[in-house]
């Protein structure tokens, strides 16, 4: 699995490399979103400094999003998300995959974003190493949580596309209410005394 989650991050990355997206367009607008929110906020040094973290990520994320749809873009030209289907990969190969591909291009616009907000803002740092490790973290959630959310939104796209397709030559397509075999059954009575426990000691 480790090896195929390489091979899907190794093609996303390379593909970021070649066409520069990420560099021309997204990397970009995230250092313009740094100079309006100088602007937004009357280029008060100490409002900035003081509320520099939450500008960065703020940032981060409108970038993360960006290079979300860049990445799931990539898959749905020329039939590329049936031909990983079809690769025979391991569904959670792809998913580490472009979740790490996702991870190491926000990880360098940190980089970009840092330098620009040492210059614009000047804020001061006192501890280097939490700043990384916080960086990391949060990196590798934002960049998996976008990619689970944007497998969703790629499938609804899909779904859309292929009900229109459909009413169009006048196929109409029923949804029917999954139903729920015998072992999801068992599955959802057995975790019923563990949600109500743990909602017990929550309380």
């Amino acid at each position: 699995m480790w090896r195929d989650s390489l091979l899907v991050a190794g093609k996303d990355l390379r593909i970021e490399l070649r066409s520069r997206i990420g560099v021309g367009q997204i990397a970009p607008f995230a250092v313009l979103v740094l100079i309006l929110f100088g602007f937004a906020l009357d280029a008060d040094t100490r409002t900035l400094r003081t509320f520099t973290g939450g500008l960065f990520w703020v940032t981060v994320l409108f970038a993360a999003i960006l290079a979300i749809q860049r990445s799931f873009a990539v898959e749905a030209a020329d039939g590329n998300r049936d031909a990983l289907r079809l690769s025979g990969l391991d569904p959670a190969a792809i998913f580490l995959g472009k979740a790490a591909a996702i991870a190491v291009e926000l990880l360098a616009l940190q980089v970009v974003l840092g330098i620009g907000v040492t210059v614009l803002y000047g804020p001061s740092l006192s501890d280097p190493l939490l700043l990384v490790a916080t960086s990391v973290v949060a990196t590798v959630a934002v960049a998996g949580a976008g990619t689970l959310y944007g497998v969703l939104a790629a499938g609804l796209a899909q779904f859309l596309v292929l009900a229109y397709a459909c009413s169009r030559a006048h196929m109409g397509l029923r949804l029917r209410w999954p139903r729920l075999s015998d072992n999801a059954k068992t599955l959802l009575k057995r975790m019923a005394p563990v949600a109500l426990g743990s909602g017990a000691v929550q309380i």
